[in-house]
């Protein structure tokens, strides 16, 4: 398969689109949770690029690298939103979100 060269990648999108859709939920169930709108509007975007880019990398896409870009650009946005709140599931989010936005920044090195 032409896709196993992007196995770190899809891993962390994987990772990624997890963490987010863990964040959304429990951001959902705070006590606050007018105060986590843009987290939980970052999450949601999040995890559809990074699923979206996962199943697209399976069926080499020929549009890696601009997919690479909006994936990397939307997953530093909400893993920096993230590490703004001190909730768990927000600092996992946070580093799933930096790393994921790492591993597709090299696609377009």
């Amino acid at each position: 398969m032409s896709h196993e060269k992007y196995a770190s990648v899809i891993d962390a999108l994987h990772e990624c689109m997890e963490a987010c859709n863990h964040c959304f939920t429990s951001c959902l169930q705070e006590d606050h949770m007018q105060d986590m709108a843009r987290c939980i509007r970052l999450d949601r975007e999040c995890a559809d690029i990074c699923a979206y880019f996962e199943q697209a990398l399976t069926r080499d896409t020929p549009f890696v690298n601009e997919i690479a870009q909006l994936c990397a650009k939307i997953c530093r946005e909400c893993g920096d939103e993230c590490a703004k709140h001190e909730h768990d599931h927000c600092q996992r989010c946070a580093e799933a979100c930096h790393k994921c936005a790492d591993e597709c920044e090299k696609l377009t090195a």
